[in-house]
């Protein structure tokens, strides 16, 4: 048997341990409240983050054939092509680097 300067018994299985162990070496559980809790879940603000990028392209490709659909003559202006294709990058690269944030 080990011999400490101070013991305590282990509140879960009563067993004598260390008055400074952080664990309990029988049962595994810890010998006092943690100090520090963990920070709450933002698991719905996460979620709503990760729809938006989606969310803002299809608005914005139904406002671009919107406004395709309504010019007359069939034909585009050349910068709602320009626009419509650096959006389309912007929310790319907006989406890669939340990923790689992960």
């Amino acid at each position: 048997m080990l011999i400490y300067d101070e013991s305590v018994n282990c509140r879960y299985c009563g067993v004598e341990i260390a008055d400074k162990a952080l664990i309990c070496y029988r049962c595994g559980r810890p010998t006092t409240e943690a100090r520090i809790q963990p920070a709450a879940s933002s698991a719905r603000r996460s979620r709503i983050v990760g729809v938006l990028p989606s969310v803002v392209a299809l608005l914005l490709l139904v406002i671009a054939a919107l406004f395709m659909g309504q010019v007359a003559g069939g034909e585009t202006p050349r910068f709602v092509g320009w626009i419509v294709a650096v959006l389309a990058g912007v929310l790319i690269v907006w989406r890669l680097a939340r990923l790689r944030s992960r």
